[in-house]
């Protein structure tokens, strides 16, 4: 048990993590067009028109996984985040670093998908709905944790700032997912439950889970290129990065 843990713990340094990363990056870019191209099949070509909302409700094969994402990616990058406080690991801050802007793009992808589907349904492009507001925070804290560490020059420093800005921001997380349960809003509420069955056809469920995973397996994939770059940068001044780069020339 211990020559495992002892197996893992060689890729919290980032000489043993960069080549991992090389061999798993084409997988889950893979896994993203399967997953992609089935849940899109079935979200828009097979899955029934919605009694009452018609077509228009497709939107969510797009909404949900990005609202998802744009919560599950703030609290992974939380996690590496107050790793890193709490072990002082160079890994940890070049994963958060190498998260904020994919969990920034599938925010404002939430936002904006909502506002599509809010004007048919509502009326209104915008309203300062207790879900969408919180939502649009959670856009400004991973723009805000960007552009912290963009602005200290020092990395270990700017990770340490940026981890300290992101687990406050942790809180908002809950208040985005319990809105709609805590507030009178016009947000509908959750159609997916882990404690009851769905609201939803199957077919519907099935081309939602899918382009979620979808959009799970590219985070993860775009997280690891990103991550890669920043490494690079970072150890630069290396033994290990210095060979690497005499390779490839």
């Amino acid at each position: 048990m211990s020559d495992r843990l002892i197996n893992w713990f060689r890729y919290a340094s980032p000489q043993t993590f960069y080549p991992l990363t090389g061999k798993l990056i084409p997988w889950f870019w893979a896994f993203a067009a399967i997953f992609a191209v089935a849940g899109l099949t079935i979200g828009f070509l097979l899955a029934p028109t919605d009694a009452q909302q018609g077509e228009g409700y497709r939107i969510i094969f797009l909404h949900v996984p990005a609202s998802w994402l744009s919560m599950f990616i703030y609290l992974v990058m939380a996690f590496w985040a107050a790793t890193g406080l709490a072990f002082n690991t160079r890994l940890s801050g070049m994963m958060a670093s190498a998260l904020a802007p994919t969990g920034a793009l599938f925010a404002f992808l939430s936002l904006w998908t909502g506002a599509l589907w809010g004007k048919p349904m509502w009326g209104a492009w915008w309203v300062w709905d207790a879900r969408l507001t919180s939502e649009l925070i959670l856009l400004f804290l991973y723009i805000g944790f960007i552009a912290l560490q963009a602005a200290i020059d020092d990395p270990r420093r700017a990770d340490k700032a940026g981890a300290i800005l992101a687990l406050v921001g942790v809180v908002n997380v809950p208040i985005i997912y319990f809105s709609v349960k805590w507030w009178n809003t016009l947000h509908q509420g959750a159609s997916v439950s882990l404690t009851r069955a769905p609201s939803m056809a199957a077919m519907m469920l099935w081309g939602m889970v899918l382009c979620a995973l979808a959009c799970w397996m590219y985070s993860i994939a775009v997280a690891l290129m990103r991550v890669r770059t920043i490494m690079l940068e970072r150890e630069r001044h290396t033994d290990w990065v210095r060979a690497l780069l005499a390779e490839k020339e």
